[in-house]
């Protein structure tokens, strides 16, 4: 809507500055188009002004999230935790997320938000951005071999560019998880080293894990996840299903400031031939 408003200003005040300068404008249509500019100008500025309350909104909520995540995580680590607090504590965030649902707005900042649409726009065979959840999905046949943890040569510039994304200003209060899926297919070969499904949907989380944190994204904003085939978004067939074979990345808010959080080291880079220590997966095809 804000775009639009603005459109309408601009046209609506080239038409006023074109017919002022024609020297060939009666009164009333003087008055007409000016009044019309003002009009419009005004809902300009509404519109504005609304967005702005909204994001301010949205930062509030999502500040009292991370505390209140945080809460939660202190409650559960703590023996003889009192069971009402911690149903309050439940409470209290779930009637949060329901707030922040009601703003109407995507989980992140609009600038990250914009920034996250145009890499997916420009990766359109390998990423999808869904701005309702703020995830970006990858899918595993086209930054995988099939049975393999190993990046695809032709993925390292394209997770570069999201490296430089997630150390923007925007994206540096959020900690980035990287989850790993597969179809249902059983694992027919390279068994060694990817045993289940499961193993291969976590190895390749690593991997994109790893090659975001050699790009500089900190590794105490990293976590990493791997569900095999538990977790399908459509049905498996006979030959398993590729939208299944999927890599997720979700930005959610730090919990912990990262000053505290100390530092971990930058794995080192992984020859072509072996597994890499830690790296992703979201595949999951035996021969795939």
């Amino acid at each position: 809507m804000r775009v639009s408003f603005r459109s309408s200003v601009s046209v609506i005040a080239a038409i006023f500055a074109a017919t002022l300068l024609s020297g060939c404008v009666s009164q009333e249509k003087y008055d007409e188009l000016l009044t019309s500019y003002r009009d419009q100008e005004q809902q300009l500025l509404r519109s504005q002004s609304d967005l702005a309350t909204s994001r301010a909104n949205e930062e509030r909520l999502r500040s009292q999230l991370g505390l209140a995540a945080a809460d939660l995580e202190q409650l559960k680590n703590l023996q003889g935790a009192d069971k009402e607090a911690i149903e309050r504590l439940l409470a209290d965030y779930d009637r949060l997320m329901r707030q922040l649902g009601e703003l109407n707005v995507g989980p992140l900042p609009a600038s990250l938000n914009e920034a996250l649409r145009a890499f997916a726009a420009a990766n359109p065979d390998m990423v999808t951005f869904d701005e309702r959840t703020g995830m970006l999905r990858f899918a595993s046949d086209f930054t995988f071999d099939s049975g393999s943890a190993q990046l695809k040569s032709g993925t390292s510039s394209v997770l570069s560019r999201l490296a430089q994304i997630l150390n923007s200003p925007d994206a540096r209060p959020f900690e980035v998880k990287v989850v790993g899926h597969t179809d249902n297919q059983p694992i027919n070969r390279v068994r060694a080293e990817h045993p289940t499904n499961m193993h291969l949907s976590a190895h390749r989380a690593i991997s994109v894990r790893d090659a975001l944190v050699r790009d500089g994204v900190a590794a105490n904003r990293m976590q990493v996840a791997g569900y095999g085939e538990f977790r399908p978004v459509v049905p498996n067939g006979a030959r398993g299903a590729a939208q299944n074979r999927r890599v997720e990345i979700f930005l959610t808010p730090l919990t912990v400031p990262i000053g505290e959080m100390g530092s971990a080291p930058v794995p080192a880079a992984s020859s072509g031939s072996s597994r890499p220590v830690s790296r992703p997966a979201v595949d999951d095809e035996p021969t795939k």
